[in-house]
């Protein structure tokens, strides 16, 4: 579980818990309060990270010579929404299979959210093997064709703007920003805005949360700012697609991604996602098409994941909670 909960998921959330029954199982149940109700309206979102959870938990119950038997719902699933039932069961059993080569990976993993070297190309045969890592039940694609890369950015950055201007998504995302180290240790989870100067343009007040949350204040035009470099350098593109929005293909869909994210890391590849484009919320339905168009997805398919690869200097990792706290205490 220490390792699984390293696990890429949005916003950075972490909004697992872990429910230990007996000597040799768990029940993985999703804290309701850790949803996000208007970015990520049907828990799509959320559930893929659940699926990048379980995966890394696999991963490391193998190191360890353990079988995880993951059982999805076993329940049932909540739908339109997640409900308190659990998100999955999981028993480890004793298992002399092969270790995964992934596991080296899981402690370096990032996703790295910051400009990268346009002068640096991702090779065909790396982004080959990026893919590679994720193949399973769903399909995985990529490119680095120029043309193509470039239409997706123009997307990716309209889907941005339009999660900034739009108040409920902008709002939810502004609630959980942690600005300056102090706020990022008291409160681990959510965006992380640390950092000496994030600091110190708290303390002055040139960024607060109710000028990010404001159009067109400068802090809100620092952020476009930001991000611009940060979309416009994509070298390339991964994604994982389903043939229909289940909540099965949806942890499937975290399983794939995490799977490419650490066989980047292996390759000194930046991954970082860019999930805009992809969400339900009405405003976005526009990009949401376009993007279905641009990778053929046609009828009851769904684009799950999509994510810009490159290069550049891997960050820190992100803040998580303790595991402890992450444990339900059945004699409360």
């Amino acid at each position: 579980l220490a390792y699984a909960i390293l696990a890429p998921n949005p916003h950075n959330r972490q909004p697992w818990q872990f429910e230990l029954v007996g000597q040799d199982e768990i029940l993985v149940r999703v804290d309701l309060e850790r949803r996000l109700p208007h970015t990520d309206p049907f828990d799509r979102q959320i559930t893929i990270g659940f699926g990048c959870m379980l995966e890394l938990l696999r991963i490391a119950a193998a190191e360890q010579g353990y079988r995880a038997e993951i059982t999805a719902f076993p329940e049932g699933e909540g739908a339109p929404r997640l409900d308190d039932r659990p998100i999955a069961r999981v028993k480890f059993v004793p298992d002399r299979a092969e270790a995964d080569p992934l596991f080296s990976a899981i402690l370096t993993r990032r996703s790295t959210k910051e400009p990268y070297d346009t002068a640096r190309p991702v090779a065909a045969d790396t982004l080959a093997a990026v893919i590679a890592g994720g193949a399973g039940a769903l399909g995985t694609g990529g490119t680095t064709d120029p043309a193509q890369t470039a239409r997706i950015v123009d997307l990716a950055w309209t889907g941005f703007q339009i999660e900034l201007a739009t108040d409920l998504t902008r709002r939810e995302s502004v609630d959980l920003m942690r600005i300056g180290n102090r706020a990022v240790t008291e409160n681990p989870d959510g965006i992380d805005m640390g950092g000496i100067q994030m600091g110190l343009l708290k303390m002055v007040g040139f960024v607060d949360h109710e000028s990010l949350d404001t159009p067109g204040s400068t802090a809100y035009k620092a952020g476009l700012d930001m991000y611009d470099p940060i979309i416009h350098s994509a070298q390339g593109f991964v994604w994982v697609t389903a043939d229909a929005n289940t909540r099965q293909t949806q942890l499937e869909a975290g399983q794939a991604w995490v799977r490419m994210n650490l066989a980047a890391q292996q390759r000194g590849v930046c991954v970082h996602p860019l999930s805009q484009i992809l969400q339900e919320f009405p405003e976005m339905a526009g990009p949401y098409q376009s993007i279905r168009e641009e990778l053929s997805i046609t009828g009851e398919g769904v684009i799950h994941m999509l994510g810009r690869v490159g290069y550049t200097k891997f960050p820190k990792p992100s803040p998580r909670w303790p595991l402890q706290s992450k444990l339900i205490d059945q004699s409360a």
